[in-house]
């Protein structure tokens, strides 16, 4: 599956990997109608909506849009943003201790992540391991997205790595073609248990 010789650097996506992330973790708490919440996450502060948000949207503009044209759930929309640190219920263990091993070992290690700039200046101190990257490309920073080819690029060509020496871990299929794509080694997530196998597989634990 690998080329264990040419594997030297790890590559992380961050939410769903590294962090436990889902809006409903925060509107569970504000619905007492589970199908209610699952409209409005799929008709109102909707997936494609959050991805402009990831690709550098300002939260600002984007809930003000939201709530023109949707007013009697202005609140509701409010809550997507002054709350949105809800919506991470804490870090996955297994993931993060894979992390921690591996920069034990000083393998060089970096993360590219959709992600809004203005949240993730917010959680990057929540969480220690952030400091273990050695570079971190966050999509709302340069304004692109996974799986576009230009934003693996940028990582590549920002940190000097051959993308052949680069594993890069996502729970996103769509996310682990687009890294394939531009010759990285990828793996999509599924367990802890599971990545440490194929880190394993690569003689990288």
């Amino acid at each position: 599956m690998f080329v264990k010789s040419h594997v030297t650097t790890v590559v992380f996506d961050v939410g769903n990997v590294l962090v436990d992330w889902n809006p409903r973790y925060l509107y569970r708490k504000l619905f007492d109608d589970s199908q209610a919440m699952e409209r409005f996450l799929g008709e109102v502060c909707t997936s494609d909506w959050n991805l402009e948000l990831d690709r550098g949207r300002p939260f600002a503009e984007a809930v003000a849009e939201r709530i023109a044209l949707y007013p009697d759930l202005a609140d509701l929309i409010r809550a997507y943003d002054a709350r949105w640190d809800e919506m991470i219920a804490g870090p996955i263990a297994g993931t993060v201790a894979l992390l921690e091993r591996l920069a034990a070992r000083g393998t060089p290690l970096y993360a590219l992540t959709n992600f809004s700039d203005e949240k993730y200046v917010e959680t990057f101190p929540r969480f220690d391991f952030f400091q273990r990257f050695a570079g971190v490309v966050v999509s709302g920073r340069v304004g692109l997205l996974k799986p576009d080819a230009a934003i693996y690029r940028l990582l590549l060509e920002s940190y000097g790595l051959d993308p052949a020496a680069c594993i890069f871990i996502d729970d996103s299929a769509a996310n682990v073609e687009g890294a394939r794509a531009v010759g990285m080694h990828a793996t999509r997530f599924e367990s802890p248990e599971q990545v440490e196998r194929d880190l394993r597989e690569l003689a990288l634990l």
